[in-house]
């Protein structure tokens, strides 16, 4: 195929296997789409999909999947550490291969009016699929969350973008965007003291004065009896994982805690993962083309 998205849409359910195997059986059933990979967590009570396939394709594969979010998620009986506005709660779209970042902020808003047009709920626009002002972050669009969003909408500013100002009354709404690539990366400490959690996110993120492109919170995760930093490392170039993890660490080792482990979220690319090698293994005029075996064949 010449032509390739990415999707990412992120689903509020972590725990209910039966809803998490219907959104499987839709992802798998959309023609010439690949379910790359799916990951469900029931503390952030969340699940991440990524579609890879032709644009109109991926699309389909999206809105069908959104539909069924939909019709079995009911967000009056949700509860979870990650922040969340809806069933289907964000759906991304990212360019691959042969696709601009245009064409994708053009599916993003196509899919928008189809999921109010079709199942009534509103939807807002970010990333590089907002054409104009207001250019909100998607962190600005979960503030107050599904519970808060009834009140939001009748404020002046914060209409969706599709749809009237009223939400879906147990899918909520939904964040539809197109934007980079981007590394979901959480990292778990040894203590369940989420307050510590919450220090270190705030002290990493871009906005605590943190890392450019780092979006972190500090969550529990209560199942596993520890606190998480959870990130979305939105440009890996300019700031790396394994440097967000060392100042994590000496974050972490301030407050008396240590890691327990790290996460990846969904795929990564290549040269992230070829970045903390070299970093961590102190190589020395590493090529990644000719030193990485498949890259080289």
């Amino acid at each position: 195929m010449d032509r390739l998205i990415e999707c990412i849409p992120n689903f509020s359910e972590g725990a209910d296997l039966e809803i998490i195997d219907a959104l499987v059986r839709a992802a798998r059933a959309a023609p010439d789409v690949k379910l790359l990979d799916y990951s469900f967590d029931p503390d952030h009570n969340r699940s991440v999909f990524t579609l890879l396939g032709p644009p109109g394709e991926v699309a389909e594969a999206a809105f069908s999947l959104c539909a069924e979010a939909a019709a079995r998620i009911d967000m009056t009986r949700h509860s979870g550490a990650h922040p969340r506005v809806g069933a289907a709660d964000v759906v991304p779209f990212v360019p691959v291969r042969g696709v601009t970042m245009e064409e994708c902020a053009v599916l993003a808003e196509r899919t928008a009016a189809r999921i109010w047009d079709e199942l009534a709920i509103p939807c807002f626009l970010y990333g590089s699929a907002v054409s104009g002002p207001p250019h909100r972050a998607l962190s600005d669009i979960r503030r107050g969350q599904f519970e808060g969003m009834p009140e939001k909408l009748l404020r002046e500013d914060w209409a969706p973008d599709y749809g009237g100002r009223k939400i879906h009354p147990t899918a909520g709404v939904t964040a539809v965007g197109a934007r980079p690539p981007l590394i979901a990366f959480n990292v778990n400490l040894d203590t369940a003291d989420v307050g510590v959690a919450r220090e270190i996110a705030r002290a990493v993120r871009e906005s605590g004065g943190g890392f450019k492109y780092c979006r972190a919170i500090g969550s529990p995760l209560k199942s596993r009896g520890m606190a998480q930093v959870s990130m979305n490392l939105e440009n890996y170039a300019q700031t790396p994982i394994y440097r967000v993890l060392d100042a994590v660490r000496d974050e972490a080792a301030r407050r008396g805690a240590g890691i327990a482990g790290c996460e990846l979220i969904g795929l990564a690319p290549a040269g992230a993962l070829v970045d903390c090698a070299v970093h961590y293994l102190n190589l020395e005029g590493f090529d990644p083309g000719h030193r990485v075996l498949e890259n080289y064949m």
